[in-house]
């Protein structure tokens, strides 16, 4: 698993093999099964964390007591609860495994301490946080005001590896949808004869 994040680094094209020989040993594995947590709301946001394998929700609970899943992180991706890790406040969210996940971590003091060690690390982690508001402009854009059938649509042709490994449930959380209208969503889509 460790290969995973090495490649990782290497693909970004911004370390050395000597930089990413020096990160690696700041980054310790953890294994989380389906259902564990690498961050709870509403405790101190510690850790930044390289999914080597495996999957997560990022997610806060309503006032009535249901989840509404903000995002979900795979493979190559970093995860964790970005503003609150860098001002080291509370989680305002909880990021659990959806699948059972090898993640590397590192704490923030040696987060810290790596950036000023590795200075390549600050166009990284720039790009990491580009990515993450990307992924939140996007979710915008496609699942803002749209019937069920159009969130649907756009998860079949834009993010096909949510229907292939995230549950109806939390499929149905993210869209911003009930189980049931994303039941009726993939009837109407996937009836035969079309529409």
């Amino acid at each position: 698993m460790h290969d995973v994040f090495e490649n990782y680094l290497s693909s970004t094209g911004r370390l050395s093999a000597g930089e990413i020989d020096f990160s690696k040993q700041f980054f310790k594995p953890i294994r989380l099964k389906k259902g564990d947590f690498f961050i709870r709301e509403d405790e101190f946001c510690r850790h930044i964390g390289f999914i080597a394998g495996g999957a997560v929700k990022a997610y806060a609970i309503d006032k009535e007591g249901r989840e509404n899943i903000t995002c979900f992180k795979f493979e190559n991706e970093f995860v964790t609860s970005f503003p609150e890790f860098v001002a080291q406040q509370k989680s305002r969210r909880s990021i659990s495994a959806v699948e059972d996940s090898v993640i590397y971590r590192i704490n923030y003091p040696d987060y810290q301490y790596l950036l000023a060690q590795v200075t390549a690390w600050n166009e990284v982690i720039k790009s990491v946080m580009e990515q993450e508001y990307n992924q939140k402009e996007r979710y915008l854009l496609n699942y803002n005001n749209r019937s069920a059938v159009d969130k649907y649509r756009h998860v079949l042709s834009d993010e096909p590896i949510l229907i292939q490994r995230i549950s109806t449930q939390d499929l149905a959380s993210y869209l911003g949808i009930t189980q049931r209208s994303l039941t009726r969503a993939k009837g109407q889509i996937h009836r035969p004869n079309g529409l």
